[in-house]
């Protein structure tokens, strides 16, 4: 994608921004998905994206800070596909199950499996971790605190909670992605993660009947 300005300056300086900045990330995200975050020059993603090297460092700090912006750019897809899949239920256990399982079924994608999840924790450490908190652990206790509403949980404190699930989440798909079938370990470990979570609902239910 060449991002020369074609159009004879009629675009707004925001617009060209804009668009220098979506030309980076999708050459970036390409390149990571194909070559990896260590094998990816920043040389190669500014040609690719048919934009200066001043451009790059313009808009983001280096390489890492471009990846960083990949990364978040992901968990906001993958929170858009969670939705999706819990809009798709009419019950509320279901719904929350749904979302749980739309977020291991993301590993199968292998731009999602490469960048995201074997990439982005060794890159950018802990951080990757507050990134993904800051998605996914506010949601899952607002499925928590719906559940215990509804009765099919029993009332507790959903910060903990959430941070377990969230945490077991997070080692499921790492458990996914490190494998040479991720199909197979998704529906392996979705049975773990089954009976994992649905203990909770189940030990309530089984108490209201």
């Amino acid at each position: 994608m060449n991002v020369s300005d074609e159009d004879g300056g009629r675009r707004t300086q925001a617009e060209r921004r804009a668009t220098t900045r979506r030309a980076l990330l999708d050459a970036a995200r390409s390149m990571f998905a194909e070559k990896g975050y260590h094998e990816t020059a920043a040389e190669e993603i500014v040609r690719r994206a048919g934009v200066t090297r001043g451009a790059l460092y313009h808009h983001y700090e280096d390489k890492k800070d471009l990846f960083r912006a990949v990364v978040d750019e992901m968990e906001g897809e993958i929170d858009e596909e969670i939705e999706a899949a819990e809009r798709a239920q009419s019950g509320l256990p279901e719904a929350v199950m749904a979302g749980y399982r739309a977020f291991l079924d993301a590993v199968l994608d292998p731009e999602m499996r490469c960048t995201f999840f074997l990439d982005g924790p060794s890159v950018l450490g802990w951080e990757w971790r507050e990134i993904d908190a800051r998605h996914a652990v506010g949601k899952i206790e607002e499925g928590l605190e719906a559940l215990i509403a509804e009765g099919f949980v029993e009332p507790q404190s959903v910060g903990p909670l959430a941070r377990l699930i969230n945490g077991t989440l997070l080692e499921a798909a790492f458990f996914v992605a490190a494998s040479e079938d991720p199909e197979a370990a998704r529906d392996e470990v979705w049975g773990a993660m089954e009976r994992l979570v649905g203990g909770l609902l189940k030990g309530r239910s089984t108490a209201q009947n």
